[in-house]
């Protein structure tokens, strides 16, 4: 059986063993920065969205210019919504897959506390050949 190891003390010192041993998993706090970071790429998307239809509105005369506009920027908030859902329920199962690994070594870290002694061997009494 492996023995575990002792988290050394301090703030610094922690942070670093941490990284180096794999022991805690930071990949929960990343995942809310990959999260905004994500948003903020569709957020400049919908605004290159918008910033076309109004383009197309200027550039074309007044009627058909702005029947054009319409219908792209129904269509670029349409996409920018359903790109928002499909980034959050993204980022979502990978906060689920490491909630599962967390509590899964909590219940292996139980399970080691709670596992009985194996019972010492006993000496057979029955007789040879029998």
């Amino acid at each position: 059986m492996r023995r575990p190891l002792t988290r050394p003390q301090g703030p610094g010192i922690a942070l670093l063993w941490d990284l180096l041993t794999f022991e805690r998993l930071m990949t929960n706090q990343v995942i809310h920065l990959i999260y905004w970071a994500g948003l903020a790429l569709i957020a400049i998307g919908a605004f290159g969205a918008i910033g076309a239809a109004v383009g197309v509105a200027i550039r074309d005369p007044f009627p058909f210019g702005l029947l054009l506009a319409i219908p792209v920027v129904v269509g670029g908030l349409l996409v920018m919504a359903a790109l928002i859902l499909l980034w959050r329920s993204f980022c979502e199962f990978y906060v689920a897959i490491f909630k599962i690994s967390e509590d899964l070594a909590v219940l292996r870290a139980g399970l080691d506390n709670e596992r009985p002694a194996p019972p010492p061997a006993r000496a057979s009494t029955r007789a040879p050949g029998a």
